[in-house]
């Protein structure tokens, strides 16, 4: 996922003209579930899509009980993670290494969960990291796939680890020089042999997004699957897209360092709808699409001409993410918190071509959180409460280029009041800014600016949502700051 000193760009936006082009299935398109969210959809409804929309294969972060709990029996192919900050005691612990795989693996296996790899870190060798996980990533991966031989699983379910992109790169402008970083090459071989060995895959997160985002001279239309960009000539080879560019990089990189046949898995690949002006829906829609008809039929890159195994990231939006990356963090997915579609994308698994939305999804009253329309915009009251409402609520659909950038000051304020009201479930103390605040049941949404209602709490696992207690305990808190 993102790095932290991902930092914003202008970039020049292009007209999109909008298509939905038929898609063979491919082999089996996988998805990110990702479960920081104040609201999250029940496990069994997002299982529910999965199944609808012809999601063969789900990578989940962590091991969340309640998701594999749910992913029993439905014969999709699971990717369970290990997160970074638990590396260090894998690293050390053979004890723990078999603890967790008993646990987390062996427990949801013989309870039906088809799961097939462990992901061992995520993007550890991150730059800005600082080697934080250097010395704890290849050791941990070791103990892992020593628990999965102890508990006879090590045929069944491979180790790998998800690399950003940033692992290896290229002296020119063509991928045939790349070979993976200088300062953490000796790293990278031994886990690369370590996988390979083991029969286990590279996985790979490629965002061309960021390339975009991070660099303004970056050629707009090579992000793309168009054929629009200027090529780029490789010693006779010919690439019209980063994607094909930045995989086969890693391809040449895999063969200097002997392992020309090793399967790779891209882990992450997708695009924002929200939270920077080059993240929204038609640009979102232009890439997925894209990227789906450029790897139909098993095409693959130049250098490698066979089917890509690939996850989108991801599913669903989540609301709780960290935006020290970019406010766009939140908004990677292909549906919206409540399950419902972004925007037109056929993934060639359903028989419409469209996307089935979550089904049965139950939402809180029709009513919103507004400013009062007696109030002045000099209120010294305001700043106060759009800065706290906008701290623990979302606001990262307001600003220059989002969904929301149109808004006048009095609805941004509003925005702002009404995301942390439904983050709070509409408690009527979530509204009681101090003279400034009022519900309405005359949706304000304008334009591309939606003004949400959330869906209803889901308690079921880790209890996400804030106690009667915690919350008065919050507005005591905010009361005594606006006052």
């Amino acid at each position: 996922m993102m790095n932290p000193t991902r930092v914003f760009e202008v970039c020049v936006l292009v007209m999109l003209i909008p298509f939905l082009s038929w898609v063979e299935p491919v082999s089996g398109i996988g998805a990110n579930w990702g479960t920081q969210s104040s609201h999250p959809l029940p496990p069994e409804t997002v299982v529910k899509m999965l199944l609808d929309n012809g999601i063969q294969k789900v990578k989940l972060f962590d091991a969340d009980y309640g998701a594999l709990r749910a992913l029993s029996n439905s014969k999709i192919e699971v990717m369970v993670g290990i997160p970074n900050d638990m590396l260090a005691t894998m690293a050390t612990s053979m004890k723990a290494a078999d603890k967790w795989v008993s646990k987390n693996v062996s427990t949801h296996l013989s309870n039906g969960v088809d799961i097939r790899y462990v992901a061992v870190g995520n993007e550890p060798f991150l730059a800005t990291y600082n080697g934080s996980f250097l010395g704890t990533t290849y050791p941990a991966l070791q103990n892992i796939q020593a628990a999965l031989v102890k508990a006879g699983l090590g045929g069944k379910v491979k180790v790998t680890v998800p690399q950003n992109a940033d692992v290896y790169s290229s002296l020119t402008e063509g991928p045939s020089s790349g070979d993976f970083r200088a300062d953490i090459h000796d790293y990278m071989f031994k886990i690369t042999k370590f996988l390979n060995d083991n029969g286990s895959p590279f996985t790979v997160n490629i965002y061309p997004f960021i390339s975009l985002y991070i660099d303004s001279n970056f050629p707009v239309e090579y992000a793309f699957f168009d054929g629009k960009a200027t090529p780029v000539n490789d010693g006779g080879t010919t690439y019209t897209n980063m994607f094909d560019a930045n995989y086969d990089t890693l391809v040449w990189a895999l063969q200097k360092n002997g392992f020309p046949n090793m399967a790779i898995i891209v882990g992450e690949i997708g695009w924002p709808s929200d939270g920077d002006r080059n993240a929204n829906n038609e640009y979102a829609q232009r890439f997925m699409q894209g990227f789906m008809s450029h790897i139909a039929g098993g095409k693959g890159t130049p250098m490698r001409q066979a089917p890509v195994e690939a996850y989108l990231f991801s599913l669903i939006d989540e609301d709780q993410k960290s935006i020290q990356p970019g406010n766009f963090e939140r908004h990677w997915g292909v549906f919206y918190y409540d399950g419902q579609p972004k925007y037109s994308l056929n993934l060639g698994t359903t028989t419409t071509g469209a996307l089935v939305p979550a089904r049965n999804v139950r939402y809180l009253q029709r009513k919103w959180c507004v400013l009062k329309d007696s109030v002045k915009m000099d209120d010294p009251s305001i700043a106060q409460s759009v800065s706290y409402a906008c701290a623990l609520g979302d606001c990262t659909s307001l600003g220059y280029g989002t969904s929301c950038g149109d808004l006048d000051a009095r609805m941004n304020i509003s925005y702002a009041f009404n995301s942390y009201y439904q983050i709070n479930n509409q408690y009527d103390e979530a509204c009681r800014f101090p003279n400034v605040s009022t519900v309405t049941k005359d949706d304000p949404s304008t334009g591309t600016c939606r003004f949400g209602i959330m869906i209803e709490p889901y308690y079921g696992g880790a209890d996400r949502q804030l106690s009667s207690g915690g919350f008065l305990a919050v507005l005591g808190f905010l009361l005594l700051m606006v006052l």
